[in-house]
């Protein structure tokens, strides 16, 4: 499929992920509609840094995904959906089951049931590395057994199996799209890297962390933008899910060390108990496979670790972005 002009709507536009690939598609030179979380506020969250020039380009459109209504007026006219709006803290979840289900699981189900009765050319529904819970084999391919650890990934694989369930009973052109762990500039504090990164620009030398141990497949937010980019583009992954992966992993006590060493040498990791998951919920090994990703279409990995890890403390640097970010609290 060759996305230009076509008209497409990001669910979760104003999200870290879903900013990144509303720029990524504008300059693919899609006509992109945004779909924003309404707030009293009027606030598009990211989409509010965004240049005049590039709002000027976009279809705002300020609803809430566990709304059928607002999702199928939202979706009238669109030729392709990329939906990434979610609730994704795991931690929030463990005290917050109700709302993941509701908008994880039931505001997936309202994309999907939009999309079968308005005929949507293609849907990619978001997944994430959390639904293979802690690694069985590696690198963990697209077969890879689903575990529910927490009850965010719980509903994740609850929405996963809807979507392939609208493509196996009512032939909707469907793709699972699977990100490992994304980071980057915009990322929450509720992420492991923005928590570093904002103890250390703060500067605290005391730098408080949940378990070290647990290993991740770190995937620079451009990356994973251009993956969807160009799962979108190829219809042999219709009916598919498939990862974006770097294949290769790091771990959290070794990623605090190398952005200790880049920012401040002086300080030191200590453990936090209110920050460590319940022992069986922890997933202590993630690393994916990207050879179904790079075997069908033409993505690569653009940046490494070392690159992706400069930009986004580059980022934070900036007083105003920084500023946002409260380092002295945990968020959950």
């Amino acid at each position: 499929m060759n996305l230009k002009n076509k008209k497409v709507l990001i669910t979760g536009a104003d999200g870290f992920i879903g900013s990144h690939l509303t720029e990524r598609l504008l300059e693919e030179g899609c006509q992109v509609k945004a779909f924003v979380y309404y707030n009293s506020f009027n606030s598009w969250g990211w989409i509010d840094t965004f240049s005049k020039e590039q709002k000027e380009k976009l279809e705002i459109f300020a609803g809430d995904i566990r709304d059928p209504n607002g999702v199928r007026t939202a979706m009238e006219g669109v030729d392709v959906v990329f939906h990434l709006a979610a609730l994704i803290a795991i931690p929030y979840s463990y005290h917050s089951p109700d709302s993941y289900v509701d908008t994880n699981i039931k505001g997936t189900l309202n994309v999907l049931q939009a999309a079968r009765d308005l005929k949507t050319e293609r849907v990619l529904v978001t997944s994430t590395s959390e639904v293979y819970g802690t690694a069985q084999f590696v690198p963990i391919t697209e077969l890879h057994p689903k575990q529910g650890q927490s009850p965010y990934s719980a509903t994740k694989i609850g929405a996963d199996h809807i979507a392939e369930s609208f493509f196996r009973s009512f032939d909707l052109p469907v793709t699972i799209v699977r990100p490992f762990n994304t980071y980057g500039p915009r990322q929450s504090a509720r992420a492991v890297i923005p928590t570093i990164i904002t103890q250390l620009l703060n500067g605290m030398e005391e730098i408080k962390l949940g378990d070290l141990t647990p290993t991740r497949d770190l995937l620079f937010v451009k990356d994973t933008a251009n993956g969807f980019v160009e799962i979108a583009k190829c219809p042999e992954l219709v009916g598919h899910e498939v990862n974006i992966a770097t294949q290769s992993e790091i771990s959290v006590g070794d990623l605090a060390q190398e952005l200790i060493n880049q920012i401040n040498p002086n300080a030191h990791i200590s453990t936090d108990s209110q920050r460590l998951r319940p022992a069986k919920s922890e997933v202590f090994r993630l690393f994916g496979s990207n050879e179904k990703l790079k075997s069908l279409t033409e993505w690569s990995q653009k940046y490494s670790l070392k690159d992706g890890l400069s930009e986004t403390i580059e980022w934070f640097r900036n007083k105003e972005n920084l500023k946002q970010y409260k380092a002295d609290i945990y968020n959950v």
